[in-house]
């Protein structure tokens, strides 16, 4: 009974921190030091931590979708056609969401761009659910040098570290451009 509360505020704390839109500390790092600083078995954080997260980004997708009503039409345009193109070869969109999941890349835009674009939110969150499986389980059984680390110090870390900071200010400025690309050029110009 412990365990399953312990995993549940575990999927608690993963899933707030995949609702934040930005600065938010890696999941991997979470599942790391939980991993090391309790006594639940790492197999069970790495799933709930994957359910967790593609949860988070699910729900964030979701909410960036309510909000695409509210940009101007010519932004909509060029979101429909990203998505579009996105859509249009399932094979190459789905390597390159695989490719992303198994990254260390943040990934809160991308769902943001996706909730914008309207994409369909089940098949690609699953692509990154399985993605982070893979990835989480990486990170936690070969992450030893973190065993003496605080959940505190890497939060900290992450947050104040002027890189992942540039990272996070990167990644929304590609967000921000993503929705100014006339993404209906690049379909005229395949053939749509």
């Amino acid at each position: 009974m412990a365990s399953f509360t312990a995993l549940g505020i575990f999927f608690a704390i993963v899933l707030a921190i995949n609702l934040m839109p930005a600065f938010g500390p890696p999941t991997w790092s979470i599942i790391v030091l939980y991993g090391f600083n309790t006594d639940l078995p790492l197999p069970a954080i790495i799933v709930v931590g994957a359910a967790a997260a593609a949860t988070g980004r699910f729900l964030l997708a979701s909410g960036f979708r309510l909000l695409g009503n509210r940009v101007s039409e010519k932004t909509r345009r060029n979101l429909a056609a990203a998505r579009t193109l996105f859509e249009r070869n399932r094979r190459n969109g789905l390597i390159a969401l695989g490719f992303f999941a198994l990254s260390p890349v943040p990934s809160a835009q991308l769902f943001e761009a996706a909730g914008l674009a309207k994409v369909r939110l089940l098949a690609f969150t699953a692509a990154f659910f399985i993605g982070r499986l893979v990835s989480y389980s990486l990170y936690g059984f070969s992450a030893e040098q973190l065993k003496r680390s605080s959940l505190g110090s890497v939060i900290s870390e992450n947050l104040s570290s002027p890189i992942a900071i540039l990272i996070e200010v990167v990644m929304i400025g590609a967000l921000v451009a993503l929705a100014r690309i006339d993404w209906q050029k690049y379909l005229a110009g395949t053939g749509k």
